[in-house]
């Protein structure tokens, strides 16, 4: 028997439902696939290629440790956790610095949450007074064969006469400071206050059986193969595993703007903008509408202002300078065969020695410098003063002034009244007795425009 034809509908139906399961199966079974097949391809088409190594953000702390400075290790700090780097490693190289710039600087690193790794280097370099706290102050602290650290206690800086309760109390700041880094740093905290009370300083082997560093490193490659991988204790008590393996380096640059300033803050580029501020503006002032020198100077002299309101400034030199700007003034005045100009010269030299009030090497005003600058400026300063006491001395030679005991002659009698011939002009003159044509005669005084003469002969 046939089939009824109305069953040919439902057989047709089921083979394409089944042709349809199968299709869409296989079209799934494809998209889950393929991503694979696509990384299988891409590794097969790359097999020598690995993850990129881990970065590590280098910051130097050169020099001393200032607002400037300060700022700009912060800076790199705060650039290092922003871009997600395995370590921070700051290079140092200081004699120190102050309290102020130290403390923004710690602060910022016991802050990080990128470890951050302090490293004295290279051979020869120090971390000497504030450049021991900011070592200490590091989850690793490394050294380089021929360096050294310590030489800690805290200097006053522009200020006499505090008294001994004064200075035991910032010394007690000092060394409780040291100690609370040092120990939550896990490191030799009474050695580090000997740093600090009796100024001790330790060369890197000494540091390193003091149990003040980590390591003695000769490279900061060194540094991370023997950290890599290896858990440390972060100063808020958590744990953290350094993934140093094949490290690189990314140096962390100063700006224009920072590099301007840390050279300007150097007190003897600051002595020298002041006293090019100071000739300039005088040159100005006693030749106006030259401008340019009124402009660089001021720029000069805020600059100058501007570092030294940075630095500890003693104020006996800047007295001494000031007297030594009056006596080379009353030397263009006054004739003291050469006495008061090197008097004032040695006022300004020993002035700039004493300006900037500080121990540390490097962070006062240089012989040279006092030297290079006080002379061309002493004998400058003499000689612009000499120069306009002797124009403002000397006779006028225009106007009403200049007309005074000029000489002329008669060009008609003189009875009392007639002219004369004067500069080589015409002039209505008058005259306290008759006076002869072509006579010579000498002008005594202008009465509007008529001047009063009598003869030559007369007024000699």
């Amino acid at each position: 028997m046939f089939p009824r034809l109305s069953e040919y509908p439902r057989r047709l139906l089921l083979a394409l439902a089944r042709r349809l399961t199968t299709g869409y199966c296989l079209l799934i079974a494809a998209f889950w696939l393929l991503p694979c097949v696509c990384g299988l391809l891409a590794a097969d088409a790359h097999p020598n290629e690995s993850p990129s190594p881990p970065a590590v953000v280098q910051v130097d702390l050169r020099e001393m440790v200032e607002p400037v400075s300060a700022d700009f290790v912060v800076r790199g700090i705060r650039h290092a956790n922003q871009v997600n780097a395995q370590a921070v490693l700051i290079e140092i190289d200081t004699p120190g610095g102050l309290e102020t710039s130290m403390r923004e600087i710690i602060q910022a690193i016991i802050e990080s949450r990128v470890p951050v790794i302090t490293y004295v280097a290279p051979g020869g370099a120090r971390a000497a007074s504030a450049g021991l706290f900011i070592l200490l102050s590091g989850d690793v602290a490394a050294m380089a064969p021929g360096t050294h650290t310590g030489a800690a206690h805290p200097v006053i800086l522009g200020s006499y006469g505090i008294g001994k309760t004064m200075e035991t109390k910032i010394e007690n700041d000092a060394a409780a400071y040291i100690r609370s880094i040092a120990d939550r740093r896990g490191r030799n905290s009474k050695l580090a206050e000997e740093g600090v009370r009796q100024s001790r300083s330790f060369t890197e082997k000494e540091a390193l059986e003091g149990h003040l560093i980590d390591f003695v490193a000769n490279t900061p490659q060194d540094i991370f193969a023997q950290f890599d991988g290896k858990s440390i204790k972060r100063f808020d008590g958590s744990t953290a595993t350094l993934r140093l393996r094949n490290a690189t380096l990314e140096p962390y640059a100063m700006t224009t703007r920072e590099r301007l300033l840390f050279y300007i803050v150097d007190p003897n580029i600051a002595f020298l903008l002041g006293a090019l501020g100071v000739f300039l503006l005088y040159l100005e002032f006693t030749h106006p509408g030259m401008v340019a020198p009124g402009v660089v100077g001021a720029i000069a002299l805020v600059l100058a202002l501007f570092a030294f309101h940075m630095l500890p400034i003693n104020y006996t030199g800047v007295i001494l300078i000031i007297l030594a700007m009056v006596m080379f003034a009353l030397e263009a005045k006054v004739t003291s065969h050469g006495v008061l100009a090197a008097g004032g010269a040695q006022a300004m030299v020993l002035g700039a020695l004493m300006l900037v009030n500080s121990p540390m090497p490097g962070a006062s005003i240089h012989l040279s410098t006092a030297l290079g600058v006080t002379a061309p400026l002493a004998a400058i300063t003499i000689i612009l003063l000499r120069l306009a006491m002797a124009a403002h001395k000397r006779k006028a030679v225009t106007g009403r002034e200049g007309m005074i005991d000029s000489v002329g002659v008669a060009e008609t009698n003189l009875e009392p009244s007639g002219k004369v011939f004067v500069h080589g002009e015409l002039w209505d003159a008058r005259a306290p007795a008759a006076v002869a044509k072509g006579a010579r005669v000498r002008v005594r005084a202008v009465e509007g425009l008529t001047l009063v003469v009598e003869p030559e002969s007369e007024s000699r």
